[in-house]
């Protein structure tokens, strides 16, 4: 039987002071320093992308500037969203031994459904849709995603109360093809709120939070109780957000990867998500992999494992890219809740075919 979690909410927080806050709590609990946590939070008007993806590639970052959106990068992989005060955010940040499943995949199931019952509390027939995904009636009321941290694991997920649908296609550039194959005229299709299925019997954000802990600890087997913020969480949180995340370096750091004439550019897209990859060849043949750089929307644990592929690659022969990647995965504890080694091999051959060569 797990602990008691702690339920806090940090409120309404720009965006990257909300990011910086979750890599504190991440640190605060690795070190036992508090106890497993259910933390609620909210965002003003904010374009976060995942922590792999392209800034420019997934951001209108002229009309977020116009329109006071801020944009922020997540340390969780996944997909670009967009998120106002019409959204209530959720997380549980726990230590790997808690909920006595290890693997990501069974935990990322066991937590949605749990949530999945916490809007069924609410009279929403709300249902997990694999890989991370709770949905009504085929569309997404919320998406979810997390990773693991050595022992800790955060898992993050997303209700969607009320939206301003115009400004969340706007402020996102959404590619026609992810529309396209799901047959939707626009992203706001793929999307519900409690608002347009309740109607005049919306609950407050009391109401709704109190069905997702009931959902949590009917659905997990776990106690919860309100708990206090610790002053360390909030210094953590101001010294991360000073020294990386609340900077504009750390959110640009992939941006327009493939801008010039010597970078190649591909992409594969599987069940667990798309991989683009730009790589620099090397050599008097242009054999070796001088460097490349892995981008999307997949998701993997620890995020910082495909940092370390992409250093792990430098320098290989092209014959020898698929060996190394192989190597690299079997010599790593990584944790794959949407990918295989093999889609990474996929999206470099597809980079390295759009310029001629093969490996």
């Amino acid at each position: 039987m797990a602990g008691t979690f702690r339920i806090i909410d940090t409120g309404v927080r720009e965006g990257r002071a909300n990011i910086a806050f979750d890599a504190a709590l991440i640190e605060e609990r690795q070190a036992g320093r508090v106890a497993d946590t259910i933390r609620f939070l909210r965002f003003p008007p904010t374009a976060l992308i995942g922590r792999h993806q392209d800034l420019s590639r997934e951001i209108n970052l002229d009309y977020c500037a116009r329109n006071g959106i801020g944009t922020v990068r997540r340390i969780t992989g996944g997909g670009a969203i967009y998120l106002d005060e019409g959204q209530l955010g959720w997380e549980l940040v726990f230590h790997r031994s808690s909920l006595g499943v290890a693997a990501l995949p069974d935990l990322a199931e066991k937590i949605c459904n749990a949530a999945a019952l916490g809007f069924k509390h609410l009279g929403v027939d709300a249902r997990f849709r694999p890989r991370n995904d709770i949905e009504v009636d085929g569309r997404k009321i919320s998406g979810t995603g997390g990773f693991f941290d050595g022992d800790v694991l955060i898992y993050q997920g997303t209700v969607l109360v009320d939206m301003n649908s115009q400004q969340m296609v706007s402020a996102l550039n959404i590619p026609e093809a992810k529309l396209a194959k799901r047959e939707l005229d626009s992203a706001a299709q793929r999307v519900i709120t409690l608002k347009e299925l309740l109607g005049d019997g919306l609950p407050d954000i009391e109401a709704i939070k109190s069905a997702l802990i009931r959902g949590f600890t009917e659905g997990l087997g776990i106690e919860a109780e309100p708990g206090e913020i610790t002053g360390n969480e909030e210094a953590l949180a101001r010294q991360y957000f000073s020294e990386e995340i609340g900077t504009d370096e750390f959110v640009a750091e992939i941006d327009n990867p493939g801008d010039d004439n010597e970078t190649l550019a591909g992409s594969h897209t599987g069940p667990g998500g798309t991989i683009d990859t730009f790589v620099k060849l090397e050599g008097p043949t242009k054999g070796i992999l001088q460097r490349v750089l892995v981008t999307g929307d997949f998701f993997v644990t620890p995020p910082r494992i495909v940092f370390d592929l992409e250093a792990h690659l430098a320098g290989t022969r092209l014959e020898e890219i698929d060996g190394e990647i192989d190597a690299f995965f079997a010599a790593n504890d990584v944790d794959m809740l949407s990918v295989a080694p093999d889609d990474f091999k996929a999206s470099i051959a597809t980079a390295l075919a759009a310029g001629g060569v093969h490996g």
